[in-house]
Parts: structure tokens; C-alpha cells; sequence
């Protein structure tokens, strides 16, 4: 039976899940619609308050119109569009704002209390530095497009998705150890080829997320709207020779980085059937054995996805629904992790005990 402490630290947590959820969603949101470089200076108090009259507003229309999106994007933007791109970002950032909150107050509560205690505080404060990590990270992010290009530098943009993953992944591990218990870690060669195949999950994972952050940040997502033939091939010429040395085409060529991002979608999916038939091979329990199957129907409707946002010309709504579609991949993935390492009662193989 779980203790009320630890059930109250795991809605906490998953409650922080579900709000660095609608985080990262929504920063797409503002991506999508060219609103992320409306605010100029970063205040981290005073930023709470919007401009208040016309003339707060007029002075930080001004600004805006310094920078390189105003004068390259927006040069016939009246203060009434400006105002619209403004509040999409406002509400994004008071977004960060409240996750933020949402776990730092209660950290502190839980930790007077002795909710948590002392020897496992570590793990919480250095959620809570990460998620100040992340709020730098934003606005670093952000001055990258307010110097000479009217867009952000997309590596800046990817650490700052992988940033959010991070956070994500760890408050939803900690909330399932509170949740569900957790077995310690054995070494890596006494592990089962089922964690085995989960790490390299997470990794392809990992790497595909960053391409989908590379495309985001390029916009090479409109570098093509076929499938699967790309700009009339099915794969395209000059993908390592656009630029030099040719490495760089691999995260700074826009077609190259589209193409990647595509294709790799597919790896992922090897591995989501790998682990789907060694679940049922060994036995695994049926907890495991279901998420291995929500697994592989969530990645089949992604790739779905990402071909339909590929053919309609990334809309807005699918495109969304594509990036939170990957935070819940993300998710399944580091539970069946979790449950894998669980006690031998999740784990049906004849008394084998699997990591």
C-alpha cells in the first residue's frame, strides 16, 4: 500500500508532468504563429505585468520595431498585430511562470514538513535548478533572433526542447517511484535485452525529437509537402553537399535535416516492434506487455501524423498534435523502463528476475 506521503509527492509530480506538458505544446504554439520574439527584454518579475496604457504600449512597440523581425517580417505590422504576437508570448512565458510555481512551492512545503526527506532531496532541488536552467535557456533562445536574423538559433531551440524533455522525464520518474516503487539499478551487463532495447528507445527517441527541434528552428518543414518522394525524389541530391564541410548538412542543411527527420521516424518504429515481441517472447507481464502495445499504436499514428502535417503543409493543429503526440511517446517509453526494473511480480518468466 502506498503511503500517503509518497501518493501526495506523485500527484504532485505528475501534476508538474502535465503542466511541462502544455509547456512545450504551447511554445510550439508560439513558434508556429511567429510570436516568440514579440517580447524583447526579459524581466523576470516585473515581465508578470503586461504594458498597461497606450503609451506602455507604443514604448514596447518600439522596441520591437528595432528588431530584425520588424524590419525583415513585420515591417507593415500595426500596434493592434502586434499586440496579438505579444500576448502569445506574454502567456507563454507566465505559462513557465506557473510550472514553475507549481513545483517550487510545494518543493519547499514538502521539504519543511519532512515529506521528503533529507537524503532524497538532492533529486527535487536539482529539478528545481533545472527548471531555472530552462527559464535562461528560454530567453537565450530568444536574443539569438534579436541581433541580425529574425529567427532564433535552432540549436539554441533544441537545448531548450531536450531542456524540457528533461524535466519532464525526471519529474515523471520521480512521481512513479513514489508511485510504484522502484528496484535499484543492477549493472549494465545483468540487464534483460528488453531494458536493453528501452535505452536504445529512449535514445532514437531522443534523436528524433531533436531532428523534429532541428526542422522547427530551420522551418524545414516546408521544404517539402510530398510523401514519400521529397522535391520530386525519393531521396533527394545534394543532401550531404549544400554545405561545407559536409557534416554540417546533417543539423544546419534545412532539406537534409526534413529528409533525417522523416525517414528516422522508422527506426524508432523498429525498435517500439522489437520490444513489443521480446515483451511477449519473455513472458513479461501484462502491464508491460500493454505498454509495449499502446507503444507501438501511439508511434504508428505519429508517423501518421508527421506524413499528414508533411502533405497539408504543416497546419497548426496537427502540427501540435505531432509534438504532444512525441511528449507521451516519451512517457510510455520511461514507464515500461520503470516497470522493467520493477520486483519480480511484474515480471512472468519463470521466476527469472529481469533487471
Amino acid at each position: 500500500m502506498i503511503q500517503k506521503s509518497s501518493k501526495a509527492l506523485s500527484i504532485w509530480l505528475f501534476i508538474v508532468c502535465f503542466f511541462i506538458g502544455i509547456m512545450v505544446v504551447f511554445g510550439g504554439f508560439v513558434r508556429l504563429t511567429r510570436s516568440g520574439l514579440s517580447m524583447v527584454e526579459w524581466h523576470v518579475i516585473t515581465g508578470v505585468i503586461p504594458p498597461m496604457g497606450e503609451e506602455n504600449w507604443q514604448e514596447t512597440f518600439e522596441k520591437y520595431r528595432q528588431t530584425p523581425e520588424y524590419l525583415k517580417v513585420n515591417v507593415d505590422m500595426s500596434l493592434e498585430e502586434y499586440k496579438s504576437i505579444y500576448y502569445k508570448e506574454y502567456f507563454h512565458r507566465l505559462l513557465g511562470r506557473l510550472t514553475g510555481s507549481i513545483f517550487v512551492i510545494p518543493l519547499f512545503i514538502f521539504l519543511i514538513r519532512r515529506t521528503i526527506p533529507l537524503r532524497e532531496s538532492l533529486v527535487y532541488l536539482g529539478i528545481g535548478l533545472l527548471f531555472a536552467l530552462q527559464g535562461f535557456m528560454g530567453w537565450y533562445m530568444v536574443s539569438s533572433g534579436l541581433v541580425d536574423q529574425p529567427n532564433v538559433s535552432h540549436y539554441r531551440l533544441v537545448v531548450h526542447l531536450l531542456l524540457a524533455l528533461i524535466l519532464l522525464a525526471l519529474c515523471f520518474w520521480t512521481g512513479l517511484n513514489n508511485a510504484l516503487g522502484f528496484q535499484a539499478l543492477k549493472r549494465w551487463s545483468e540487464q534483460s535485452t528488453f531494458l536493453r532495447l528501452s535505452i536504445g528507445l529512449i535514445m532514437v527517441l531522443t534523436i528524433q525529437v531533436s531532428y523534429g527541434g532541428f526542422v522547427a528552428g530551420l522551418k524545414a518543414g516546408y521544404m517539402s509537402s510530398t510523401f514519400p518522394l521529397m522535391l520530386g525524389h525519393v531521396i533527394p541530391p545534394d543532401l550531404l553537399s549544400g554545405l561545407q564541410p559536409w557534416p554540417k548538412n546533417l543539423v544546419a542543411n534545412a532539406i537534409t535535416v526534413h529528409f533525417i527527420h522523416r525517414w528516422f521516424a522508422f527506426v524508432v518504429l523498429v525498435f517500439s516492434i522489437a520490444l513489443f515481441w521480446v515483451a511477449r517472447k519473455e513472458n513479461y507481464s501484462r502491464t508491460i506487455q500493454s505498454s509495449t502495445l499502446i507503444l507501438l499504436i501511439l508511434i504508428g499514428i505519429q508517423i501518421v501524423l508527421g506524413v499528414s502535417v508533411i502533405w497539408w503543409f504543416v497546419p497548426l493543429s496537427l502540427a501540435l498534435i505531432h509534438q504532444a503526440m512525441a511528449l507521451m511517446l516519451y512517457m510510455v517509453a520511461f514507464f515500461m523502463i520503470h516497470r522493467s526494473l520493477a520486483s519480480s511480480t511484474e515480471i512472468l518468466s519463470g521466476g527469472r528476475h529481469d533487471g
